[in-house]
């Protein structure tokens, strides 16, 4: 099995409970403005964290590296990966592929890929995740961007059956600042954003999160900058033997969603599914065998 290497933010993500008080106000300086914030020199990064400079050196042993160079060094190769175009990702993997069946080796990586977000995910964020999504007495907004435009459509499609104040934003549209217009403290947003990460998303959280809403953030493991701004926020392994990313970890986490959200709202949805199911006889969309 082709097991993805762990990022500097997994392996202090996996750590923090063994941390002490100093290292973990310093793991929590270097999460917040990730994978930047340790690119300078070790000076700089113990000031910015309010920790003594033998408190970084510590820390960074107990992540598995022999020093701070070679900390940075990890740090920019992620650096390097967050910003490879679809030509450069298919060249690293061409490289090294081994001789199995692409079936086999794709599935492997996915099957990786689930195991290890899913380690790294809180239940209990997870379940209060999903029933903020879910309360309506708040509006809800969906926004997807060029690529996870599929994943916010797949979640809008369901949440139109399970619940009302919903509203599909495109950030890719350049008209999505009116629906800011409506937008009140405490509405609640659904954001998809994955490697290269838009700047119309970012603006669109920082609008919203300007006007009190609340963001749950489904992203990739280097984690978009809109993390900073999220209540919640769900990372996913997405790197496969393809050119492309791999949406199949963040859909597990979008299906498990609406599942969560559909138990949760059951009397409510079953109603509205027999409304539209009697709608759906009407316009006789779907052939019946019966």
């Amino acid at each position: 099995m082709n097991h993805v290497p762990l990022t500097i933010s997994d392996r202090i993500q996996k750590q923090l409970d063994d941390l002490t008080r100093a290292e973990r106000q310093l793991a929590h300086s270097i999460l917040e403005n990730y994978p930047a914030s340790g690119l300078g020199p070790l000076s700089s990064l113990a000031k910015d964290a309010k920790v003594s400079v033998p408190t970084v050196a510590r820390m960074v042993q107990k992540l598995g590296f022999s020093g701070y160079p070679e900390f940075q060094a990890e740090l920019r190769e992620e650096l390097k990966a967050k910003a490879k175009d679809p030509i450069a990702k298919h060249d690293t993997w061409a490289e090294g592929a081994p001789s199995e069946h692409l079936l086999n080796r794709f599935t492997d990586a996915v099957i990786d890929n689930i195991r290890h977000s899913l380690g790294q995910i809180d239940p209990a964020e997870f379940d209060a995740a999903c029933a903020l999504a879910a309360d309506t007495e708040h509006h809800l907004y969906v926004v997807g961007g060029r690529v996870t435009h599929t994943l916010a459509e797949y979640l809008f499609l369901h949440m139109q059956v399970m619940r009302a104040k919903l509203t599909h934003i495109q950030s890719t549209s350049n008209a999505w600042p009116h629906y800011l217009l409506d937008v009140k403290e405490d509405d609640v947003f659904i954001i998809f954003d994955m490697r290269r990460y838009e700047n119309n998303t970012l603006k669109l959280a920082e609008m919203a999160h300007a006007r009190g809403a609340r963001i749950i953030l489904f992203t990739d493991q280097w984690r978009s900058p809109v993390h900073q701004l999220a209540t919640y926020s769900f990372s996913s392994r997405i790197v496969v033997p393809s050119a492309w990313d791999s949406v199949v970890t963040p859909l597990l986490l979008l299906e498990t969603m609406i599942s969560t959200m559909q138990n949760l709202t059951w009397d409510d949805t079953k109603d509205r599914m027999q409304s539209l199911e009697e709608m759906f006889d009407q316009t006789k969309l779907f052939r019946k065998f019966t």
